[in-house]
């Protein structure tokens, strides 16, 4: 009896680590992008993304200087499309991290790592579905040939 009281106590105080349905919705759709570019699924970006997209990064150019570089929901989806054209599929071992940083009633932001490097998501719930509105992204500090 007194294992099972400290056992329940001890996950009264500690949580049981369990995500909250918001939080499974908006690494669903995180998900939904990363895997979006990766396999050139053009339905899993339009699943996530907000035809209002502002997706704006930066990358090291030739002269490893940073450029920057703006792309539109339109440009997400012809992206996608050359993926898979060319079958430039991500590697096996690419990352593909989702973290949930907050969530709100209306908004949320999450952080992702894929090839490219990291993505800073904002996100907003629209008739029940968390869509990605605008990122802000940084190219990795190492050069990866894509």
């Amino acid at each position: 009896m007194k294992t099972l009281l400290f056992f329940l106590l001890s996950t009264l105080a500690f949580g049981t680590n369990a995500q909250s349905p918001e939080q499974a919705a908006i690494e669903q759709s995180c998900l939904n992008y990363i895997e979006g570019f990766y396999e050139g699924d053009t339905v899993k970006l339009i699943r996530c993304l907000s035809p209002a997209l502002h997706k704006y990064g930066y990358y090291k150019d030739k002269t490893g200087r940073y450029a920057g570089d703006a792309m539109s929901y339109g440009q997400a989806l012809d992206y996608a499309k050359k993926v898979l054209v060319k079958k430039r599929f991500a590697k096996p071992d690419d990352p593909k991290t989702v973290e949930v940083l907050d969530v709100q009633e209306q908004v949320a932001c999450a952080k992702v790592v894929a090839w490219w490097g990291l993505d800073y998501i904002l996100l907003a719930k629209k008739d029940g579905q968390w869509m990605i509105e605008q990122v802000l992204w940084q190219g990795p500090l190492h050069s990866i040939n894509r």
